[in-house]
């Protein structure tokens, strides 16, 4: 079986999550997205609109995604790609290069951003 990993806050679903989410799920057997949590995410000084505990239960819901786990550190994909036998690292292209020390441990793909659409053009935009 082949495992896929990605992460990301998941914060105000969009179009461009789920194409990162089914791209991801398209190039292994069983897909684990860590999303993160909310004192992570106010380390990295980001606010998000919903609670960890409402991505999760977004994101758990999504067809392409298997498994949910919390991402509470920078520091803890080594030891996720270790933990969960990580076969391939799937990240947007926005962090190109950023995590290529993970090639040590699986693949590292960094997929295309949707065109358009972002969490931060939402906020930005409707709120």
């Amino acid at each position: 079986m082949k495992k896929v990993i990605t992460y990301g806050t998941f914060d105000l679903l969009h179009p461009g999550h789920i194409n990162l989410l089914r791209r991801a799920r398209e190039m292994g057997d069983y897909l684990i997205v860590a999303v993160s949590t909310d004192s992570f995410n106010h380390e990295k000084g980001k606010q998000a609109y919903h609670s960890f505990e409402d991505r999760r239960v977004i994101v758990e819901a999504i067809r392409y995604v298997d498994q949910v786990i919390p991402e509470e550190s920078w520091d803890q994909k080594v030891s996720d790609m270790k933990e969960y036998d990580i076969d391939i690292f799937v990240i947007g292209d926005d962090w190109k290069n950023k995590f290529d020390f993970l090639k040590n441990y699986c693949d590292v793909v960094y997929l295309p951003r949707t065109e358009g659409i972002s969490t931060s053009k939402i906020k930005r935009d409707r709120f």
